[in-house]
C-alpha cells in the first residue's frame, strides 16, 4: 500500500486548516438522537489521525479506494492504511480487536455481532456502501439444463430469469441421490439472504439455521445445501465441481464469464430493485472515543461515493484502474468493467445495460436507513439465525443501536457548509424517519415495510413465522 509520504508534508501540501473556532461539542454524541445538528456546525479536529481500515477484494470496497486516492481521508486530516483481508471474519475479528480501525462490511456484520450471532460485539453503521453489486452464477453444466426451462426472445433469455427454471435441475440431481450445493460469502451476507430469496422464491427450501440446538449450518431441511465459501476463489470452487453454482459480489461472476466456466443467471438488482450492500463498520466504542474522526471518515467517504456516481458515472474508468491494482480487487481492468461501468454480461457476448448495476451515492445509497437494517433481520428470522419469535419493536430497537444516521447528518451538513455538496443531495433531515416508504420491487411480488416486521415474514411460504424453529 502506498504510503511513503511524511504525514507534515501532506497536511502541508494539501493545505490542511485546523477548524478550531465554533466547534461542535461532539461529546454529545450519546445523546446524538435527541439533538439538532446546527447547519454551522464544525467539527473538531481528529482525536486520532493514523487508520487502518480493512476490506475484502470487491469492487463495492470502491468508496475506500477512491477516498484514499482521491486525498478525501487527508483532507480531514486522516492518514489512512488499507489493508486486504483474507475473509470476513478475519476482517469482523479485526475490527473488534482493535487491529483494524474500521472496515469494509457485510451489512448483516454489525447486526449479527451486536445482537451475539456468531461472534458477539457491538458494531455500528454511520454509513451504507453501496446497492445493488451482486449477481448468482451456476456451471455451464446446471446452465444447460436449466435453458430447457427458460423463455427465449430473439435468441436470448428473457431476464429475470426465476428460480422456477433451477427447480427441475435440482430435482432431477435429488432423484440421482445427488445433493444441489451452491456457495455464498457468509451466514450474514447479503449473498446468503438474497441466493435463500430467489430460490425460495421458486418453490426450493435453502434450509433453516437451528442456533439453540447446536446448528449453525442453516441446511435443515434443504432441498440445494448452502456453504462459505471467500469471494476470490468462487469461480475455482466452482470449476472444480465442489459447487454448482454460488452468489458473490463482482468482480467474481464476470470472471466466470470471462474463463467461460459458468453463466450468471441474475443480478441482484432483479432480485430486490436497489437493495442495500455493504457498510462501513466500526465498534460503538471507537465512535464514542474518537467522535470527530468517526465523522471526517464519513465524511470523505460520502465524497468518494458522490465521485463515483457524478455525471452519470464519468469517472467509472478512472475508478476501474484504481480497483485493477493488487492491492484493491487486482482483477482485470476488463472484467471489473464489465459491471462497473453500467453493463452486466450474462452468457459470453450477451452484455447488456444495466446503469444501475453498481450505485454508490444516488438514490440516498449512503445513508444508513433502519428499514434496510430491519429487512436483514427479518432474513435473519426467517431462516433461523434469529431462533424466537421477536415484537416488531425488538427490530426497531436493534436497527437504532447498530445504524446511526445521527452521525451521517453531521457529516453531511458539514459536508454542505463547506460547499463540498448539496443540501438537495442528501434526505430531508428534518423529516427524515429513517424508514423508506414500503418498497414492492422484489422478485415475488411481496411488498417490504420496515415498520412491520412481523407481518412481512409471515407473509412468505417458505420460511420460519410465528413461533416456529428450525
Amino acid at each position: 500500500m502506498k504510503f511513503s509520504i511524511n504525514k507534515k508534508e501532506k497536511l502541508s501540501r494539501r493545505g490542511f486548516i485546523k477548524k478550531v473556532a465554533s466547534t461542535f461539542s461532539l461529546s454529545l454524541f450519546a445523546t446524538a438522537l435527541l439533538i439538532s445538528v446546527p447547519a454551522n456546525a464544525t467539527v473538531g479536529d481528529p482525536e486520532k489521525e493514523d487508520l487502518k481500515f480493512g476490506f475484502i477484494k470487491l469492487t463495492d470496497m470502491a468508496p475506500l479506494a477512491v477516498a484514499y486516492e482521491k486525498g478525501y481521508f487527508e483532507d480531514e486530516g486522516l492518514f489512512v492504511k488499507l489493508e486486504a483481508q483474507a475473509n470476513w471474519k478475519v476482517l469482523l475479528d479485526g475490527v473488534i480487536d482493535g487491529q483494524l480501525d474500521g472496515a469494509h462490511m457485510l451489512a448483516g456484520q454489525p447486526l449479527a455481532a451486536t445482537i451475539g450471532f456468531g461472534t458477539k460485539a457491538h458494531i455500528v453503521t454511520p454509513f451504507s456502501m453501496d446497492l445493488n453489486g451482486n449477481g448468482i452464477t451456476v456451471s455451464n453444466t446446471v446452465w444447460e439444463a436449466m435453458k430447457e426451462h427458460i423463455e427465449y426472445k430473439d435468441g436470448k433469455p428473457v431476464h429475470p430469469i426465476k428460480a422456477d427454471a433451477l427447480k427441475p435441475v435440482v430435482e432431477s440431481y435429488k432423484d440421482k441421490g445427488k445433493a444441489f450445493k451452491m456457495g455464498m460469502v457468509f451466514p450474514v451476507s447479503t449473498h446468503n439472504y438474497e441466493l435463500r430469496y430467489w430460490l425460495a422464491a421458486g418453490g426450493l427450501n435453502p434450509g433453516y439455521y437451528a442456533p439453540s440446538k447446536g446448528d449453525i449450518k442453516g441446511q435443515l431441511q434443504a432441498d440445494v445445501q448452502l456453504s462459505v465459501t471467500p469471494p476470490p476463489q468462487m469461480p475455482a470452487t466452482m470449476e472444480a465441481g465442489t459447487i454448482d453454482g454460488y452468489c458473490v459480489g463482482e468482480p467474481w461472476n464476470q470472471q466466470a464469464v470471462f474463463k467461460g466456466i459458468g453463466v450468471p443467471v441474475i443480478t441482484d438488482y432483479e432480485i430486490w430493485k436497489n437493495n442495500p450492500e455493504k457498510v462501513f463498520g466500526m465498534t460503538d466504542e471507537f465512535t464514542k472515543k474518537y467522535p470527530n474522526t468517526t465523522i471526517r471518515i464519513v465524511k470523505a467517504m460520502i465524497r468518494a461515493a458522490k465521485w463515483l456516481d457524478e455525471d452519470n458515472n464519468k469517472n467509472r474508468m478512472e475508478a476501474v484502474k484504481i480497483l485493477a491494482q493488487p492491492n484493491y480487487v487486482g482483477a482485470d481492468a476488463e472484467v471489473i468493467a464489465n459491471s462497473m461501468t453500467g453493463t452486466f454480461e450474462y452468457e459470453k457476448g450477451d452484455k447488456r445495460e444495466i446503469p444501475d448495476f453498481n450505485v454508490f451515492f444516488r438514490y440516498n445509497a449512503t445513508y444508513p436507513y433502519y428499514s434496510d437494517a430491519i429487512w436483514y433481520l427479518t432474513q435473519m428470522r426467517r431462516w433461523g439465525q434469529i431462533d424466537e419469535q421477536k415484537p416488531d419493536t425488538w427490530y426497531t430497537d436493534t436497527a437504532k443501536k447498530v445504524y446511526k444516521p445521527e452521525i451521517y447528518q453531521i457529516a453531511a451538513k458539514e459536508l454542505i457548509a463547506e460547499g463540498k455538496l448539496k443540501t438537495d443531495e442528501f434526505p430531508d433531515f428534518a423529516t427524515e424517519t429513517g424508514f423508506k416508504p414500503p418498497q414492492s420491487e422484489f422478485i415475488d411480488g411481496i411488498t417490504f415495510d420496515g415498520s412491520k416486521p412481523n407481518a412481512y415474514i409471515e407473509s412468505f411460504k417458505i420460511g420460519l413465522k410465528g413461533d416456529e424453529k428450525g
